[in-house]
């Protein structure tokens, strides 16, 4: 074995943003910045990829705003000049309008789709189903794999996403682990060989700022349900 049979995958998700105001509204899913904690989260990633001095040979992320500030940040510290590739393929699962949602469906729409072994069936916000996300993930990255051009690639996704990938590497099989919590500026790595099921897995949810996690024992949904509750009086 040779380290050049396998590539490496740095698969991260972006930043913390705030997806609701401190009365729970929503703000736009998909021109949300990152806040004052991600730019640190995102940041500090950066750091750690310029302390090892990993070099990337290609970086992409979804077609979202706060993928692309937080790639942008992390090259801030690598000091690498590449251009950002925006795949909207990447882009995070799709919720439904979340007012057309009855309160006693608001617990299952926000957790069914990330609990463990999660069914094809269920939805994401009473949106795209986990069997529509991997319709959608497993060509993609196959894609990725197919192109030989490159050695070090730097993923910068979203928490649904990196779940569906995670759980392809994991099992080689269309199966969705959802209780991979994927925690705000979090790093995975990953190898990837010639073959379809050769990969390997180094690190799952690796936090710079907080690696042990000690902040909390939600998930980044339960997270959102509660701040969400608010709006209706919950």
């Amino acid at each position: 074995m040779t380290h050049a049979q396998r590539r490496r995958i740095y698969l991260m998700r972006h930043g913390s943003v705030t997806y609701f105001d401190e009365n729970g509204h929503p703000y736009a899913h998909d021109v949300v910045p990152l806040n004052a904690v991600g730019r640190e989260q995102t940041t500090a990633a950066g750091r750690s990829f310029a302390e090892q001095g990993i070099r990337f040979d290609r970086v992409i992320t979804s077609d979202l705003p706060r993928t692309i500030e937080s790639a942008q940040r992390v090259l801030a510290e690598t000091g690498q000049p590449i251009d950002i590739e925006s795949w909207p393929d990447f882009t995070e699962v799709r919720g439904h309008r979340l007012d057309a949602l009855a309160d006693d469906e608001l617990e299952e729409a926000f957790t069914s789709a990330f609990s463990c072994m999660a069914g094809e069936h269920c939805r994401f916000l009473g949106g795209e189903s986990v069997g529509e996300l991997m319709d959608r993930i497993h060509p993609v990255i196959d894609k990725l794999r197919a192109d030989a051009a490159w050695d070090t690639v730097l993923l910068v996704l979203h928490g649904g996403v990196n779940r569906a990938l995670l759980s392809y590497a994991i099992t080689g099989q269309r199966l969705f682990l959802g209780n991979l919590e994927q925690a705000p500026g979090c790093i995975n790595v990953l190898d990837v060989g010639h073959k379809p099921n050769d990969w390997l897995i180094h690190t799952i949810n690796y936090t710079p700022p907080r690696p042990l996690h000690t902040h909390t024992r939600l998930t980044s949904m339960e997270e959102g349900l509660h701040h969400y509750r608010k709006s209706r009086g919950l």
